[in-house]
């Protein structure tokens, strides 16, 4: 018998982040965080481009 693994729920961080002092941050640690967040952004916008293909497909499957 297969047991499903729970599914993980969103992360909530970058909701911290937003509220954090950035005037206490020092300039190579920004720099850090701008290339972490392009990558997140990234990583998401892929994700996005993949399950709209996938929505393509189905739709496609379903109009036949």
């Amino acid at each position: 018998m297969d047991i499903e693994e729970p599914k993980e729920s969103p992360d909530l961080t970058l909701e911290k982040i937003g509220k954090q002092d950035l005037y206490a941050m020092s300039v190579g640690d920004l720099e850090v965080r701008i290339a972490s967040l392009k990558a997140e952004i990234e990583r998401c916008e892929k994700a996005l481009v993949e399950r709209g293909a996938t929505r393509a497909a189905a739709e496609k499957l379903f109009k036949l």
